[in-house]
């Protein structure tokens, strides 16, 4: 039975990746901050039945962590650019330093595969043409600009010993045990479901590539089965074709899986500068064991019903749970994390 590390298993994506993986018959170890502990579950699961579960920080990983791990699944990381403001630097400790950091101690000890977690927001502002993964980097924010520099150190990390292999992800959506309402399909939904009006905070024209977060846990899984000579060095977008989408679309789309709902566009935050399409040929072609099951307008009417099953209400959407950037500046602010982000002592 292969054991796979997964970095961040008690996050948005990395709870699926847990349960997929357990479900497909690997052993798995899980290393997380916990600061994303039960209060902020949307619904209990048994992510940590049957895992080994490590209670440290990404950047305090050991050579002894990878003993006898055939891959390690790296998503521990700050999630979204709003965090990137709380401070620049740690953005690059944590999402860059640490993810080099880790690979190394993976080829030192042996580890076949090194999986990293990037993220489409690398290609930054584009125009309409969908883009390959072959397209010019434009990151705009500490975020994306972190997920640029890492991928420009680890992919030459690889070796006939040593596969490395960057996933760029779509923007993410989806159900989770651990809910995220900071990314664009969530919170529509939310603000569907509490306030009957879908908010859009810029003008509305940004395009957004979009992926559920089963299937990004999905394209994981099937770089731990592809043979080493088809993913080593390999950068893969992560998505379909179909599912690229300018933000006014998607808030059409949740109107029509929520009736009696208003949309508004604000504009107050302007027009999004982080516009971008992109191409998922490359996956397609060369990981015929990634199948997306999901679509947008299904990853809709699954975020609304299981809002109204978990009772999504004002307090909590507008709560800090489920918003990483609130949920961290609660932690900051209540003494239990330093400026560095490392738990107190």
């Amino acid at each position: 039975m292969k054991k796979i590390l997964v970095t961040g298993y008690n996050g948005f994506i990395g709870t699926l990746l847990v349960k997929l993986l357990k479900e497909q018959g690997y052993s798995v170890v899980g290393l997380d901050t916990g600061f994303y502990g039960p209060e902020c579950a949307l619904f209990q699961a048994d992510t940590e039945k049957d895992i080994t579960i490590l209670k440290r920080d990404s950047r305090e990983a050991t050579e002894k962590d990878l003993e006898d791990i055939y891959a390690v699944c790296h998503l521990a990381a700050l999630s979204n650019d709003p965090l990137g403001k709380i401070n620049s630097d740690l953005t690059y400790d944590i999402n860059y330093k640490a993810s080099v950091e880790l690979a190394r101690l993976c080829k030192k000890a042996g580890v076949p595969k090194y999986i990293y977690s990037s993220s489409c927001s690398l290609y930054g502002k584009a125009g309409d043409e969908a883009l390959s993964e072959t397209a010019e980097f434009s990151p705009i924010t500490a975020y994306a600009k972190s997920k640029v520099m890492s991928e420009q150190e680890l992919l030459p990390m690889g070796d006939a010993d040593f596969c490395v292999t960057s996933l760029r992800n779509a923007t993410a959506y989806g159900l989770s045990p651990k809910l995220r309402l900071d990314l664009v399909v969530n919170d529509l939904v939310g603000w569907a479901v509490v306030t009957k009006k879908i908010k859009i905070m810029s003008d509305g024209t940004p395009w957004r590539p979009l992926v559920h977060a089963e299937d990004i846990a999905r394209a994981f899984i099937a770089v731990i089965e592809a043979p080493t000579e088809t993913v080593n060095k390999q950068a893969f977008n992560v998505g379909m074709d179909s599912e690229n989408f300018r933000v006014k679309e998607v808030a059409q789309m949740v109107g029509e899986v929520i009736p009696g709902c208003e949309i508004v566009i604000t504009g107050e935050h302007g027009s999004d500068s982080r516009s971008y399409r992109v191409d998922f040929g490359k996956i397609k072609k060369t990981l015929p064991n990634f199948k997306p099951q999901w679509t947008l307008k299904k990853g809709i009417e699954q975020v609304y019903e299981g809002y109204l099953k978990y009772k999504m209400d004002e307090e909590k959407f507008n709560g800090r749970y489920f918003v990483r950037l609130r949920q961290i500046q609660h932690l900051m602010d209540s003494g239990l994390v330093n400026s560095n982000l490392y738990w107190k002592k």
